[in-house]
């Protein structure tokens, strides 16, 4: 899925403001040009637009975290950390799970309500490490309904 897409949809469903994914972005390290934060949530036809980069989304979400959950014991000022060479629907998915603090009957009731039935064995395959007998990677399809079912969640 399209990082911007991701971003968009998130943002939305949480109701964040243009001023809070800003702070956000300051959370996590990354002090984010008022000029850039505007064309990577303008839609894909709209002239200006610019691709979100992994990097610039893995911030974002590091600083959703942070701001729901607070900073890990022993951690100071966040450091450039290194992050997969591509910023999967799983890593997503997992940030999510986490700033959120949301537990499988949760996020399972949140696929209800997208109309997507999941069984926990298919939930935990999806968190499991990639390499793992029983991973599952998440695709494109299953994270756009988590998303709509978070919006229908937090927005109803």
């Amino acid at each position: 899925m399209i990082n911007n897409d991701v971003l968009r949809r998130l943002r939305y469903a949480l109701n964040i403001t243009d001023l809070r994914v800003a702070e956000l972005f300051k959370l996590a390290g990354y002090d984010i040009p008022k000029g850039e934060l505007e064309s990577i949530f303008k839609k894909e036809d709209v002239e200006g637009y610019a691709e979100c980069g992994d990097a610039v989304a893995a911030r974002f979400l590091e600083g959703l975290v942070i701001s729901r959950r607070g900073r890990r014991e022993g951690k100071g000022q966040p450091a450039a950390k290194p992050h997969a060479p591509r910023l999967g629907n799983n890593d997503i998915l997992k940030s999510i799970r986490i700033a959120l603090e949301l537990k499988d009957e949760d996020i399972i009731s949140i696929m209800a309500l997208a109309g997507v039935e999941l069984s926990k064995p298919e939930l935990t395959a999806l968190f499991r490490k990639q390499g793992h007998p029983n991973f599952r990677a998440c695709g494109d399809q299953f994270l756009r309904n988590f998303l709509v079912g978070l919006t229908a969640k937090y927005r109803a």
